[in-house]
């Protein structure tokens, strides 16, 4: 090969590499999947071009296993199946440590969210398995639920587990709401995909 073309491949193998090593500081699982799938996308390439066939071999294998779990990821992100809605006391121990553990998490996406018990709250878990994935914490003021936290963890953030809660559980409604108000200026709000409407600053769901 002529120097450019050699030049050439040496940032193709080490921008695949750097893909590579990029995709395992990815906390958001299916990120993690999707990065993976390119950087081994791009070295099966490198190593094809310089004749290294077992690595071509590996990169392959990696590859179709990476497909086979962003497909499976893609389809639970919206099965109803895969989530379930536990609805805990606002002053459950588990409650409290999930909220003490994301503490620094939550306060980047609600600032204004204040952990401690207060009001007439409804505090519910969404797990997938035995793993919490995501919290949510309502205020009850007569039949209109106020969001005071609606949490993923990072892992799910690719995820909406929440939709659950809202859209296809009937929890809600047996607590005898009819509508949810999100806090305004939610950072990274979700809503619009899952029917709630802007109203001012917030978002407005009829259940």
């Amino acid at each position: 090969m002529t120097w450019l073309g050699d030049q050439w491949l040496d940032v193709v193998g080490w921008g695949g590499s750097a893909l590579l090593v990029y995709s395992l500081l990815q906390a958001r699982v299916l990120r993690f999947r999707t990065l993976n799938l390119l950087g081994c996308l791009v070295l099966l390439m490198f190593n094809a071009l310089i004749g290294v066939w077992p690595m071509v071999g590996m990169n392959v294998v990696l590859a179709v296993i990476n497909v086979y779990w962003i497909v499976r990821l893609s389809r639970e992100r919206h099965d109803e199946a895969a989530f379930e809605v536990v609805e805990v006391g606002p002053e459950d121990a588990y409650l409290r440590h999930v909220l003490r553990t994301h503490a620094d998490d939550i306060r980047r996406f609600q600032p204004d969210f204040d952990p401690a018990p207060a009001g007439s709250q409804h505090a519910f878990v969404v797990l997938k398995g035995d793993e919490t994935v995501g919290v949510v914490v309502l205020r009850k003021d007569g039949d209109v639920a106020h969001v005071q936290l609606d949490y993923v963890t990072p892992r799910y953030r690719d995820f909406s587990p929440g939709e659950f809660l809202w859209r296809r559980s009937g929890v809600l409604r047996d607590l005898g709401l009819r509508r949810v108000l999100t806090p305004p200026g939610m950072v990274g709000a979700y809503y619009e995909h899952l029917g709630f409407r802007p109203e001012g600053r917030s978002f407005a769901l009829d259940l």
